[in-house]
C-alpha cells in the first residue's frame, strides 16, 4: 500500500447528464436509468489539496477536461454537447465529491497513458 501524491474528484452523473446521455442512444447506447448511470463513476487525480480553496481553484480549472471527458462516452465528435459548459452547469450534471488523500493498494507499478494533452 503506498500513499501517493494526489487528491482527487469523485464525480457521478444528475439527472440532467442520465436525460442528455439517454438522448445520444444508438443501437450501443441505450436509455438507461439514473441508478444505471451512477453505477460506475469516475474517479480524477489531480494535484493534492492542501485547503478548501485549493478544492475550489482546481475545480474551477479541472471542470472543462471533466466535463469533456464524461461527455465523450456518449458524443465522441461533440456534436450535441451543450454549450456554454459552465461550472454551474457542470455542477448540476455532476454530483462531485472532493477526495483529500489517495491510496494505491495495488502491488503492481503505476502505469500511466496520456489520453489527451
Amino acid at each position: 500500500m503506498k500513499l501517493i501524491n494526489r487528491s482527487a474528484f469523485a464525480v457521478l452523473p444528475k439527472e440532467p447528464f442520465a436525460e442528455w446521455a439517454n438522448q445520444q442512444q444508438d443501437e450501443l447506447n441505450q436509455p438507461m436509468t439514473l441508478e444505471e448511470h451512477r453505477a460506475e463513476g469516475s474517479v480524477y487525480l489531480t494535484e493534492e489539496f492542501a485547503s478548501e480553496a485549493d478544492i475550489e481553484q482546481q475545480l474551477a480549472t479541472q471542470f472543462e477536461a471533466i466535463f469533456a471527458n464524461e461527455l465523450a462516452a456518449w458524443d465522441e465528435f461533440g456534436d450535441h454537447w451543450p454549450e456554454p459548459r459552465t461550472l454551474e452547469l457542470f455542477l448540476a450534471w455532476f454530483e462531485v465529491t472532493p477526495q483529500v488523500m489517495a491510496v494505491d493498494l495495488s502491488p503492481q507499478p503505476l502505469l500511466m497513458a496520456a489520453l489527451d494533452e
